[in-house]
């Protein structure tokens, strides 16, 4: 394979797209192949990005909070298939919206069905995210960030009928927690962190490691501007958000990823079975379609379809392409992304994994689709 110049990739997508700064890294099971930092981590102050710089992942979280999931799965402490409600009581008389009366007030029906941690984990519960359906955002009402009740909301259709990204990871978190008498982050801290040396990953970040913060922008039409939100909804938190709350770095998420590459285990550390890697790395969905994800509130998100010409499946906790991808990933690559732009695949067919960490909003952003389709491009180099 010839070397990767990730440095002269990164630097040369920088300079024709107007995003800030941003670190690329690459790896196979066996090692880091490359990694790159570039441009500003804060443009207010003219502070170079660092490969060590720690970002908001976002939805990233997402797939971390699978694993955690599956690992009590694997315990017996918690059922794919049997409903949630002894561990989640809160989701035992879901309701499905049916409509709104001339008021504006819901009409709800009770489901019929109820919710498994099988939906939770495939995005097939019937939650969504106030951000990408104004009918949820119009049933939750005004609600605090960071609040329970900003995860609490009728369900768009029936569990099991349909694929909805939304706050599913979230209670996927909260039952953890249920099963596990921990936190989220304590559990993941003892199971999952420690055990693959992911140092700088948590719900929080240390004092002592502030200063490598990369500050979340938003794109304005003057340019570029301080964003200070704390997606995961910051100190006044009710709960750890498994869909969104972690602060992590490339090297750590580097690790959690080629520990999948690896079926589950890393430098002898075993974090989950292969066979509930392959689990996790299959279709569960069916024939539904998953990855496109619509927004009702373009400051936070543009619309987003990876594979706008693919039907794509979902696993235990990522987006699976079905074919070859336009930049080089194999088909059955495994991926997500987070709201803050940043963006990662897992291709275990070519034994490489990608992630590119950026800090701006809005997600989806047009130019920082560029600069993941040159770094996933350059993972792939001809010949």
């Amino acid at each position: 394979m010839p070397k990767l110049d990730l440095q002269k990739t990164l630097d040369q997508a920088l300079a024709e797209q107007p995003v800030a700064g941003a670190v690329a890294m690459v790896a196979d099971s066996g090692m880091v192949l490359a990694s790159a930092a570039s441009g500003l981590a804060d443009p207010a102050s003219g502070k170079p990005m660092a490969l060590d710089g720690i970002f908001q992942i976002a939805s990233m979280t997402k797939a971390i909070t699978s694993v955690a999931a599956m690992q009590l799965v694997e315990r017996g402490l918690l059922s794919l298939d049997e409903p949630i409600d002894p561990v989640l009581p809160e989701l035992a008389r879901a309701a499905v919206l049916a409509g709104f009366d001339p008021d504006g007030k819901a009409i709800l029906e009770p489901a019929k069905k109820a919710i498994t941690l099988r939906h939770l984990l495939t995005h097939t519960s019937g939650l969504g995210y106030a951000f990408t359906s104004g009918d949820m955002a119009k049933a939750q009402g005004k609600v605090p960030p960071g609040s329970i009740a900003s995860i609490t909301a009728p369900l768009m259709f029936e569990p099991g009928t349909d694929w909805l990204y939304g706050v599913s990871t979230d209670w996927v978190g909260r039952a953890v927690e249920a099963a596990s008498g921990q936190t989220l982050g304590d559990y993941m801290e003892e199971h999952i962190f420690t055990p693959l040396a992911m140092h700088d990953t948590g719900f929080a970040v240390a004092p002592d490691k502030i200063q490598r913060r990369v500050p979340l922008l938003s794109r304005q039409e003057d340019g570029l501007v301080p964003f200070p939100i704390e997606i995961g909804g910051g100190d006044a938190a009710e709960f750890q958000s498994g869909g969104g709350g972690l602060y992590s770095t490339a090297a750590d998420y580097m690790r959690f990823m080629r520990m999948i590459l690896n079926r589950g285990s890393l430098d002898g550390a075993r974090i989950v079975s292969a066979d509930t890697v392959a689990a996790m790395s299959k279709n569960q969905i069916g024939a539904m379609k998953a990855g496109h994800m619509d927004s009702v509130v373009p400051l936070l998100s543009g619309a987003f379809d990876a594979f706008p010409d693919m039907h794509c499946g979902w696993g235990l906790g990522f987006l699976i392409n079905p074919e070859t991808g336009p930049d080089g990933r194999a088909a059955d690559s495994l991926a997500w992304a987070g709201l803050s732009n940043c963006y990662y695949w897992i291709d275990p067919a070519s034994d490489i994994a990608g992630l590119v960490l950026m800090q701006f909003l809005p997600f989806a952003d047009k130019a920082a689709l560029r600069v993941l389709a040159a770094v996933e491009s350059a993972a792939y180099p001809a010949g």
